[in-house]
């Protein structure tokens, strides 16, 4: 029985689940709540194995005993930050677990591998920040995932942002504010003039931003015309971006899929209205899909496509690394 390994690493910690390459929709989690470490050279390491081992561990007891034939990693910051995991992962998981195959992906890639499968598309992943990936199966085409100062547009930081902004402008008196939004942010935040002092010390002033963006959602649910404006500029955005990736129509002429995953979409209907109306003016082609899994489920799906070399997504030195001997 050949079992894999998938792990999905982000801020809100770790998770790690076992299954059968042959039947990875299946699988067993153990959870650790505390994120995995950024230091100077980048995600550590050692932190990762730290949490990580003793969870594998106690899913292999869980399962009987036996080996791992293959891991799958998914980490945010991994394309810009993983220097370290690609360069010291390969030979610890070799050492400590006996693993000789091995995937270390962008949390992008993993939510891609999860929502659609080994299929060209394209997903955009949408929570605090936004990014889109797609592929035609021979390369990936990203688009922003820049973070809140660069990008990110349309995502609950930037949703917020904007949703602050008018509320301010209402405060000022000047021209695009809301009075709804305003009283919905000093009933959040408290008094308008406190809320720079607030929010700029915060070392998670992105999460903070994107605290605001569900009452930017109710205020227009309630007709506050502000608050539309924000989500239908943010749906502009999203679509934007989901275009910029999809590959074209010449090179999938069934249509091209997109599917959505993140937190940002439950937001409902004041952000999908728009959204769905901006797809299909900008990816006329496209057919929106319904994410089949989430990261971890991406994870899994990778390993196990890693321990039946039936792996067809393209390999990439920062977003899906699958090192050789060579590198161990």
């Amino acid at each position: 029985m050949r079992r894999v390994l998938g792990v999905d690493s982000g801020g809100s910690g770790l998770r790690a689940a076992l299954a059968e390459a042959g039947n990875p929709g299946k699988a067993d989690t153990e959870v650790s709540r505390e994120p995995v470490r950024t230091g100077a050279a980048g995600i550590e390491a050692a932190h990762l194995l730290d949490q990580l081992l003793p969870m594998v561990r106690t899913l292999l007891d869980r399962a009987g005993g036996g080996t791992v034939s293959a891991v799958a990693i998914g980490a945010a910051g991994m394309a810009t930050l993983g220097g370290e995991l690609r360069a010291e992962l390969p030979a610890a998981l070799a050492s400590s677990l006996g693993v000789r195959r091995l995937a270390l992906a962008a949390d992008a890639v993993t939510a891609y591998a999860g929502a659609l499968g080994q299929q060209p598309g394209a997903v955009v992943a949408a929570g605090t920040g936004m990014i889109a990936l797609g592929t035609d199966l021979t390369d990936w085409h990203r688009a922003d995932g820049w973070g809140h100062l660069l990008g990110d547009c349309g995502g609950g930081a930037w949703i917020g942002r904007a949703g602050l902004e008018a509320a301010l402008r209402a405060h000022d008196g000047r021209r695009g504010g809301s009075a709804a939004l305003l009283a919905r942010m000093e009933s959040v935040f408290g008094p308008a003039p406190e809320l720079p002092g607030l929010l700029y010390p915060r070392a998670d002033r992105p999460a903070v931003l994107a605290s605001f963006a569900p009452e930017v959602a109710r205020c227009a649910a309630d007709g506050d015309e502000v608050a539309a404006d924000v989500l239908a500029r943010a749906a502009g955005h999203i679509a934007e971006a989901a275009a910029a990736v999809c590959p074209p129509a010449d090179e999938v002429p069934e249509g091209c899929e997109v599917a959505l995953t993140g937190g940002l979409f439950k937001l409902g209907d004041p952000l999908l209205v728009p959204l769905r109306a901006e797809l299909a003016g900008q990816l006329p082609y496209a057919r929106p899909v319904s994410a089949a899994g989430d990261p971890l489920a991406g994870a899994l799906l990778l390993a196990a496509a890693l321990a039946t070399d039936t792996l067809r997504l393209p390999r990439h030195p920062a977003l899906l690394y699958v090192p050789t001997e060579q590198d161990r």
